[in-house]
């Protein structure tokens, strides 16, 4: 069998709002909550699992998405018709910006909790080291 990731659990402040807020963003529905765990899946099987701890026990994390160029499209009017800031950088020094790395297109976004998100048209490519 070859390994794949098959779920994470991302801590928020409200684990319903963290995970319709993303599933409107991508385009995604909302699973049935199971236990502490509002769940979100990706077309490649990949389940965010929410979960609600307390604020000052969150610690920022960073998600990437990849997707194609009619979802980032979509994605971005939502992103720009719901008024969230949206940057070219994963540091917010280009706001308003997107980024066209390695052929393609992208954008950084914080969630409600705080994490860091990202969607992308092209994966990343490093050169071998």
């Amino acid at each position: 069998m070859s390994v794949e990731l098959n779920h994470t659990i991302v801590h928020s402040r409200d684990n319903r709002e963290s995970a319709e807020f993303l599933a409107h963003i991508l385009g995604l529905e909302v699973g049935a909550e199971w236990g502490p765990f509002v769940p979100v899946g990706t077309s490649n099987g990949v389940t965010l699992d929410f979960a609600t701890i307390p604020a000052e026990s969150i610690v920022m994390q960073h998600y990437a998405f990849l997707v194609s160029d009619e979802e980032f499209d979509a994605a971005f009017d939502r992103i720009k018709q719901a008024g969230i800031t949206y940057f070219a950088d994963p540091h917010g020094r280009q706001p308003g910006e997107i980024n066209h790395h390695h052929g393609g297109r992208g954008l950084y976004f914080m969630d409600p909790a705080g994490h860091g998100m990202e969607i992308i048209t092209t994966p990343y490519t490093f050169p071998e080291q």
